[in-house]
């Protein structure tokens, strides 16, 4: 008898937002070795193509999407329906961080960007992915990246992002709650500091150090070193995960 992480994931319609991401692109990646159909979403048509284009098995999808956008969603989410047969995960990692020294450099349009991004096209995006599952009937998953600045706060100007992924976490459990009668698991993943643009961009190499240097393992994550953890709580084996946040983090955070 075989035994594989993605089991009961055969043929199933994933969604992975954020898809062109360096996470993004692994989770799309793992699933799609897993046997579902992936429809990979990212704002960058070009780069998101080019996800699809190298994704093991066939009828995989792509769609440049600003998940802002409302009807938008609504429309990304029918397609996925109408083409792959059903919605079965939403695998939710897309993402903003305004990275500023201080919070006096935080500016009005910053706090607006990292809010509808992160919070509020999440409330959104998911509440629809869902009812979508609810209205199939066959129950579903939803996993959602927050970060381990939802426990520990952040320095700064980080704030703003660290505020918007604990409310993220908040929202979910409070999701796990009202669809888990349906047979919706939806659960959130806490990474810690992962070798990603987000990571890299505009941050000082002696700070990434000393986060090397606070984490157990010695060094930050690969992109890869993610995928597993979706997938698992995607398949069949996590039917009684639901409501939690998986601390990924190399030890940096411990709860």
């Amino acid at each position: 008898m075989s035994w594989s992480v993605g089991a009961g994931l055969e043929g199933k319609g994933v969604m992975v937002t954020g898809a062109a991401g360096g996470i993004g692109k692994g989770v799309a990646e793992a699933f799609a070795l897993a046997g579902a159909r992936v429809m990979a979403v990212d704002l960058d048509e070009e780069s998101v193509e080019s996800v699809r284009a190298g994704l093991a098995g066939k009828g995989h999808a792509a769609a440049a999407v600003d998940l802002r956008d409302l009807k938008a969603q609504a429309a990304l989410i029918e397609r996925t329906r109408r083409e792959f047969g059903n919605l079965y995960v939403l695998a939710h990692l897309a993402g903003v961080l305004r990275r500023r020294l201080s919070l006096t450099d935080v500016t009005e349009e910053d706090w607006d960007l990292q809010v509808d991004v992160n919070l509020k096209a999440t409330f959104f995006l998911c509440r629809a992915a869902a009812e979508a599952m609810k209205t199939q009937g066959q129950g579903g998953r939803i996993i959602a990246f927050t970060s381990q600045a939802w426990w520990t706060g952040s320095f700064g100007g980080g704030a703003v992002y660290a505020a918007t992924k604990g409310g993220m976490v908040s929202l979910l459990r409070s999701f796990a709650r009202s669809y888990g009668p349906h047979n919706i698991t939806i659960n959130t993943i806490a990474p810690g500091q992962v070798n990603t643009p987000m990571l890299t961009t505009g941050n000082d190499p002696a700070v990434i150090k000393s986060m090397e240097d606070a984490t157990p393992l010695k060094r930050v994550a690969e992109p890869a070193e993610m995928a597993g953890t979706v997938v698992f709580l995607a398949s069949r084996h996590a039917g009684f995960i639901t409501g939690a946040t998986i601390n990924a983090t190399g030890g940096f955070l411990m709860y």
